[in-house]
């Protein structure tokens, strides 16, 4: 059975810092690029970071310089950094699994998603 799973989410003070966990089971997870996507109210849903089975990544504009995405293959795990977080970037946050991305450039859908995790940013 696939299974994405999210962790790490909570309430957090601007200017703070969370990290992310997508725990993967159930398909070749080092074959596929992971993204990182968030669903804020109101708001379209956005891609934000990628990493591609090679371990190269991309990142959003919105993210840039803040945020730092890895894997560990051998736990089948990607993790989300994400430092001096705004009250913009509250959002559920999901990771998607896509086996033909390059991580070129950064969607929003892929071949599997987890359910999300809620970051609220908030004094």
């Amino acid at each position: 059975q696939v299974q994405l799973v999210e962790s790490g989410g909570g309430l957090v003070q601007p200017g703070g810092s969370l990290r992310l966990s997508c725990a993967a089971s159930g398909f070749a997870f080092s074959l596929y690029a992971i993204t990182w996507v968030r669903q804020a109210p109101n708001k379209e849903r956005e891609g934000i970071s990628c990493i591609n089975r090679s371990g190269s990544t991309n990142y959003a504009d919105s993210v840039k310089g803040r945020f730092t995405v890895s894997r560990d293959n051998d736990n089948r795990t990607v993790y989300l950094q994400m430092n001096n977080l705004t009250p913009e970037d509250t959002a559920v946050y999901l990771c998607v699994a896509s086996f033909t991305f390059r991580c070129d450039n950064i969607g929003t859908t892929g071949d599997y998603a987890g359910q999300g995790t809620q970051v609220t940013v908030s004094s």
